[in-house]
């Protein structure tokens, strides 16, 4: 079988999109397109891992996928699906749940983030979550995957996963044909400069739909006034914005706005400062209204429009799922086969 370079990238469907969604990878996603051939999965079984009202997950996962498509992924040329189509995803987590090992799990510092203080009423969803994620990835074969830093520890599981089974299973997988082991190693692929958009409110926290107050945050859904308002309201310093980058040192907030800035009209944040560096904030504000506004309300506009018809949604995601169920199925059969299950 041969080994194609594939790109596998996933997005949970918990909530309200917001900007840094957008920034972080729907946008960069856009662009890998271009060069690569990916599929784009609605995470719908990671979403679980923590309750979730049906009737939101549905609407969540459709608002995803029109994210997706809004912002200009073509689902003729790429594969958009969602997770829970495809049975593969979760038959092969089952099987990394018994080729990876407790102390790796143990080691993976988002669960701890997760849980918190309540640890044992956490779910063992949760908890095994990361044996899943390798398996979205390696159910295809993908040799990349698009990370941000809160998800390195996770990509670097799933290449100790594929090491060991490979390992575990040597003989068998080189009788099937495969010298160089069944799984490759995913890579991270590095799609320019790290977009982490921060909190209007809290240049300290990340961007999050789980922030209670709505001014934190520019939603995908938001019109031009509420974009208008949460930026002008945006937290700030008393100082005018420097001209050099350094002077944004132990300033979050205003290093926020600026790289939000620079990562909506895709230019440096030094170019930023050397536009408005000197100048006031109100000032700055106003640009950088203008500029959102400009590039975020036609995906929202978009948007609204394709999530009025939810049926052409499903259409794309039910024709995303067959062409990956046409890639992951022969994958999983074989690994079937070099476990030892009986197949048909």
């Amino acid at each position: 079988m041969e080994l194609k370079q594939r790109v596998f990238s996933g997005v949970q469907p918990t909530g309200n999109l917001h900007l840094g969604n957008y920034l972080g990878a729907i946008k960069k996603f856009v662009a890998l397109q271009e060069h690569h051939d990916c599929l784009f999965c609605v995470v719908d079984l990671h979403a679980i891992t923590v309750w979730q009202d049906p009737g939101e997950l549905a609407r969540s996962t459709r608002e995803v996928t029109a994210a997706f498509l809004a912002a200009g992924i073509d689902p003729k040329q790429q594969i958009i699906f969602n997770q829970s189509q495809v049975p593969g995803h979760a038959e092969l987590a089952w099987i990394f749940n018994c080729v990876a090992r407790l102390g790796w799990l143990n080691r993976m510092t988002q669960f701890k983030e997760k849980a918190g203080k309540h640890r044992e009423n956490a779910s063992v969803g949760l908890y095994a979550y990361p044996n899943l994620m390798a398996a979205d990835i390696l159910v295809y074969r993908a040799t990349h995957v698009p990370v941000g830093a809160d998800q390195k520890q996770h990509l670097e599981l799933a290449r100790d996963i594929a090491q060991k089974f490979n390992t575990d299973f040597a003989e068998p997988i080189a009788k099937a044909g495969f010298e160089d082991g069944f799984f490759p190693l995913p890579e991270p692929l590095i799609t320019g400069p790290a977009t982490r958009v921060m909190s209007l409110r809290d240049g300290s926290k990340k961007m999050s739909k789980s922030e209670p107050s709505e001014m934190s945050r520019i939603n995908l859904s938001d019109d031009a006034d509420a974009i208008a308002k949460k930026i002008r309201k945006a937290k700030t310093d008393p100082e005018p914005l420097p001209s050099e980058l350094d002077g944004l040192d132990g300033r979050p907030e205003a290093e926020n706005l600026v790289c939000i800035y620079a990562a909506i009209a895709e230019i440096a944040p030094e170019q930023v400062l050397g536009d408005f560096g000197g100048g006031s904030f109100s000032a700055f504000k106003q640009a950088l209204v203008e500029l959102t506004v400009e590039k975020i309300s036609p995906i929202t506009n978009e948007m609204n429009k394709l999530m009025a018809n939810p049926g052409d949604i499903d259409e794309v995601l039910a024709d995303g799922s067959d062409r990956a169920n046409q890639i992951a199925e022969p994958i999983y059969r074989k690994v079937k086969e070099i476990v030892g299950f009986v197949v048909r």
